[in-house]
C-alpha cells in the first residue's frame, strides 16, 4: 500500500474509470463506485461530527464506526471480499440499546435540529440512509453479503439515537415537530 500512496495523482481516472481493489477498472458512475462514495462521504461526515464536544464513550464508539466504515469501503472495493464482520452489527445493536434506554420515550417526531453536534449526527444519519440505498441498489445487480446493508441500516438508527443523546447533553432537549393536525387534536380533546 505504501507504494500506492506515494503518487496521489495517477491520471488513470481521467477517462472516467477507477480501479477497484482487485485491479479491475469500472466506470466512475457504476453502482459499486456510488456505494463506495456514499460510504466515504458518511465517514467524512462522522469525522466532522467528531470535532464537536461529546461524551468520551460516544467519541470512542464513533471512532470505531469510522474504522468499520473503512472496512466496509474496502469490502465494496474488492468484489467478493469480506472485511466487515457480523460482529460489527452486533456492536451497533448493543450501543443502540444502551443509548436508547437512557433517553425519554418519544411522543412526537423530532426535527433534525438542536445543538450543532446533534444536527451533524442527523446529517450523518441521512448520509447513512443514502449509503444503505446505494448498497441495496448494488445488491440488485451483484451478490453482496448481508452485513454491509445491515451495518448501514443499524448505523443510521444509532445516529438518530446519538443525535438525541447529544441534544440531551447538559440538560438540553430535542426539537419537536409542531404538527398542525396533532395541535388540533389536542385542542379538541377535553
Amino acid at each position: 500500500m505504501s507504494k500506492r500512496l506515494t503518487q496521489i495523482a495517477t491520471r488513470t481516472g481521467d477517462n472516467g474509470t477507477t480501479g477497484l481493489g482487485d485491479n479491475t477498472r469500472v466506470s466512475k458512475d457504476s453502482l459499486r463506485v456510488h456505494a463506495m462514495g456514499d460510504v466515504d462521504e458518511l465517514n467524512s461526515n462522522i469525522g466532522v461530527l467528531l470535532c464537536e464536544d461529546m461524551p468520551g464513550e460516544v467519541r470512542a464508539l464513533l471512532v470505531d464506526v469510522q474504522h468499520q466504515l473503512f472496512n466496509l469501503g474496502g469490502e465494496l472495493s474488492i468484489p467478493g471480499f469480506e472485511l466487515l464482520k457480523p460482529e460489527a452489527v452486533e456492536q451497533l445493536d448493543a450501543a443502540l440499546k444502551t443509548y436508547n434506554d437512557s433517553l425519554p420515550s418519544l411522543k412526537e417526531f423530532i426535527l433534525p435540529a438542536g445543538t450543532r453536534a446533534a444536527s451533524l449526527a442527523h446529517v450523518c444519519r441521512t448520509v447513512a440512509r443514502r449509503a444503505e440505498r446505494a448498497v441495496v441498489a448494488l445488491e440488485g445487480s451483484e451478490a453482496l453479503k448481508d452485513t454491509p446493508r445491515q451495518y448501514l441500516n443499524r448505523l443510521s438508527d444509532l445516529l438518530f439515537v446519538l443525535s438525541r443523546v447529544l441534544n440531551c447533553m447538559n440538560g438540553g432537549d430535542d426539537v419537536y415537530w409542531k404538527s398542525t393536525r396533532l395541535a388540533r387534536q389536542d385542542q379538541d380533546s377535553p
